[in-house]
């Protein structure tokens, strides 16, 4: 099932109720000071010292994961990629018929991780983060780079179930958390696996990390000067993007040559094969620490 949904702010429902379980972690804070905010009623839950800490110093009561869940509409795991696997054998068991579970990454219910049950439904909502070509209008806008504070970003999310009602109650949440949403694209859990990790952190977020140590072998190795550097290569990434993605302009006949000398310096010929099955599961299962995915 693959569809957009335009959001600009969630239905208040003061009836919904959302479990936050890791609630004092990253992300555990980022979607809990969003839903904070909210008519939700919201319950928090966290185990770690510091983590409960963080929740009580924000204003937040902490409760027990099992006093959470208990009657929850939406549990959402706010909890590292390694242990969601553990933590839903111990509270899907404690959730209401009806409800919604809700990861925040795809890789575990790939993998087929997550504990299950035929009376509740799977979700998982990534967001995109604000996009490069985001028209900032506020000093807020332009700090929030990671999205969920003032500068509006797109979400992707998988429902394992074609049921219009359950998606719109996780939509709800799901604009909540990741909020100001532009708008929700539903897509499967696989598609939104090949999203991220493939699409963005194998690809994007390694390349972004090139571009460093591309930057720093230039200062550091050829000795151009910092300043000089940074200005020409932060520059060139934000025309390069845009003649590239946005085909804002072509790039010249001597970029291309440059460009075709570059990919057969850097990139293997085969390098598209990452976006084989088989080679989807070998990066989740690295990522999840396990010997292999379950589905």
């Amino acid at each position: 099932m693959t569809a957009t949904s335009e959001t600009t702010t969630p239905v208040a429902a003061t009836s919904l109720t959302v479990a936050v379980i890791g609630a004092g972690g990253k992300m555990g804070m980022r979607v809990s000071n969003n839903l904070d905010k909210s008519a939700l009623t919201v319950r928090y839950a966290e185990n770690s010292p510091a983590g409960v800490e963080r929740v009580r110093a924000a204003g937040r009561e902490v409760v027990d994961a099992a006093t959470a869940v208990d009657g929850a509409d939406v549990v959402v795991l706010a909890v590292p990629d390694v242990v969601l696997g553990k933590v839903s054998e111990d509270l899907v068991p404690r959730m209401k018929t009806g409800a919604v579970l809700l990861t925040l990454d795809p890789a575990a219910a790939y993998a087929g991780l997550l504990a299950e049950r035929a009376d509740i439904a799977y979700a998982c909502a990534h967001p995109c983060h604000p996009s490069v070509f985001l028209e900032r209008r506020t000093d807020e806008e332009y700090a929030d780079t990671f999205g969920g504070i003032a500068a509006p970003q797109e979400v992707v999310a998988a429902l394992e179930v074609d049921d219009e009602s359950v998606r719109a109650l996780a939509e709800q949440v799901i604009t909540t958390i990741y909020a100001p949403v532009i708008a929700v694209h539903w897509v499967s859990v696989k598609q939104l696996a090949v999203l991220e990790p493939t699409l963005v952190e194998t690809i994007a977020c390694m390349i972004g990390d090139l571009l460093k140590e591309a930057l720093e072998e230039t200062v550091n190795t050829v000795g151009v000067p910092a300043e000089a550097a940074r200005a020409m290569l932060w520059g060139h990434v934000g025309i390069a993007l845009t003649n590239a993605l946005r085909g804002s302009n072509p790039f010249s006949e001597a970029c291309h040559i440059a460009m075709d000398y570059g990919r057969e310096s850097i990139i293997k010929e085969d390098w598209k094969k990452i976006f084989r099955d088989d080679e989807l599961d070998t990066v989740i299962a690295r990522m999840l620490k396990i010997d292999a995915v379950r589905r």
